[in-house]
């Protein structure tokens, strides 16, 4: 019942006027990124923290979920039309839909993508509602030691399995560390990494480094690598509404890959990826008509398109109740909070309740949006992938240099956002996942913070980390995560090499 109750609170503060226009914008403008290939709602939600801290915190994070909400939704239509993925969540979808829609059949592909999405992130806004606040009070319960280990789970996750080695992951997660941890030392009042410059005093920007590696890295990476000659876009041709057999074909996978989405979503690293194919192999594997997979099976699109949706509403569940970001647009989005003076974590709900309520429901209204935005107007989906790629990454390039550059009116952190932005492009170039680094920062003083804690309490005993049990099943669980892809690939070989 409190939980009806604060979220009929949320719903008188999302639906003001205001609050409405944010919502509407962040939807629009997601679905806009989400079409594009190459940028996401990470890159823009990165680059719109450095405008947004003139607005109310409630009105900004209503924006970066409608953007991040909406990018889940357009990243659809490329992978339908143009076989170009806008999301890495969507890669799986352009298997089905870019068959469907060379059939003529863009129009049910897209449409069952646009309502699975409805559903799905429907179904997983309301268990964020429902769970959500059941995860917070066990989250109060939890000391130093388990916070210090939770955020173990979450560095080695997000190193393990992003990326195609352990090691690059390691690596990207030490740079974010090291990052985190320039500035003065709150314990002790020591300046540490700071190289005698006043401005790092204060420590390093996290939206600095967030637009450095996604805006400025992605635009020089572009750069260099740029494909000349232009994709084929597919006409839309023939209906754009769904069949009754088109029904009774898709709305099981919806409701199947719901499920499967927000329990991935939620935990660390689990992103959309993941779900999206296990979603698709599950509808292969029930489906009374397995060989139309890979030749255009509406199932194919409706399954994965569900997962995907509903591993972003997973998302938000630990960044909002644990302050843990298992995506890379739920660390910059956490980043956001703290730029705000605002503490993530399980307090949230208490000290920022109407900011969170309004928040949550603010999903419900947005999925509604962008229901309505992505049909009627997807000729002007279309016509944006018509844009030229080097016209459009000019005009990224442009607007993160204005907006660093606005944060704080200083040249040095133009020069940190640039220097950034070139390790990021030597990153994407050699196949060093960027999440890690991002995530470390953000997570690294707050896992400091934790450690030192937890050492004050014992007296110096770092025993506390392995006699908790809680802390140690944490730590076992991170030892899993570490070891696990080596173990995976050690048992293939020696299969392969005995058959």
């Amino acid at each position: 019942m409190e939980t009806l109750t604060a979220l009929a609170g949320g719903f008188a503060t999302a639906l003001t006027p205001t609050h409405l226009l944010f919502a509407f914008a962040g939807c629009f403008l997601g679905t806009a990124v989400g079409v594009l290939p190459g940028i996401g709602p990470a890159l823009t939600v990165a680059l719109l923290l450095p405008i947004t801290f003139q607005v109310p915190a409630t009105s900004a994070f209503i924006l970066f979920a409608g953007v991040y909400y909406g990018a889940m939704y357009g990243g659809s239509t490329t992978s339908i039309l143009l076989n170009t993925p806008g999301e890495s969540a969507t890669i799986i979808t352009a298997l089905e839909g870019f068959q469907m829609a060379r059939r003529g059949r863009a129009g049910p592909a897209l449409a069952t993508a646009a309502i699975g999405s409805f559903v799905a992130g429907t179904i997983a806004t309301i268990a964020l509602t429902f769970f959500a606040p059941i995860v917070v009070e066990l989250a109060l319960r939890l000391g130093p030691a388990e916070y210090f280990s939770l955020m173990v789970i979450a560095f080695v996750a997000v190193s393990s399995v992003l990326g195609a080695s352990v090691l690059r992951g390691l690596t990207t997660l030490f740079l974010g560390l090291l990052l985190g941890v320039v500035g003065v030392d709150l314990q002790t009042g020591q300046p540490r990494f700071t190289f005698g410059m006043i401005e790092f005093l204060d420590g390093i920007e996290v939206t600095i480094v967030a637009v450095g590696l996604f805006a400025v890295a992605e635009t020089l990476h572009l750069a260099t690598r740029r494909k000349h000659g232009e994709d084929e876009i597919l006409p839309l041709s023939g209906s754009l509404w769904l069949s009754r057999e088109d029904w009774a074909r898709s709305w099981k996978p919806w409701l199947r890959g719901a499920c499967i989405g927000f329990p991935f979503g939620a935990i660390p690293a689990g992103g959309s990826e993941l779900p999206t194919f296990l979603s698709y192999f599950m509808e292969k594997k029930l489906s009374r008509q397995p060989q139309q997979f890979g030749q255009g099976a509406i199932e194919g699109v409706a399954g994965p398109e569900a997962a995907n949706n509903a591993a972003a509403a997973g998302v938000l569940m630990p960044m909002l109740t644990l302050g843990l970001p298992t995506s890379v647009t739920a660390a910059i989005m956490l980043s956001a909070f703290q730029s705000y003076g605002i503490q993530p974590g399980p307090l949230l709900f208490v000290n920022q309740a109407e900011l969170i309520w309004g928040l949550i429901a603010s999903l419900y209204v947005g999925n509604l949006m962008l229901l309505v935005l992505n049909l009627p107007l997807i000729g002007l989906w279309v016509r944006i992938l018509k844009i030229p790629q080097p016209q459009l990454y000019a005009g990224i390039l442009v607007f993160a240099t204005i907006g660093a550059y606005g944060v704080s009116n200083s040249v040095i952190d133009l020069l940190v956002m640039y220097a950034v932005g070139v390790v990021g492009m030597l990153m994407k170039r050699y196949d060093f996942p960027v999440a890690p680094a991002v995530i470390g920062m953000i997570l690294g003083p707050l896992a400091e913070q934790a450690f030192r804690q937890a050492l004050t309490i014992s007296q110096g005993d770092w025993t506390t980390f392995v006699t908790r049990p809680i802390s140690a099943v944490f730590l076992a669980i991170a030892l899993a995560l570490a070891g696990g892809p080596a173990v995976w690939r050690a048992v293939v070989m020696t299969r392969r090499a005995s058959a």
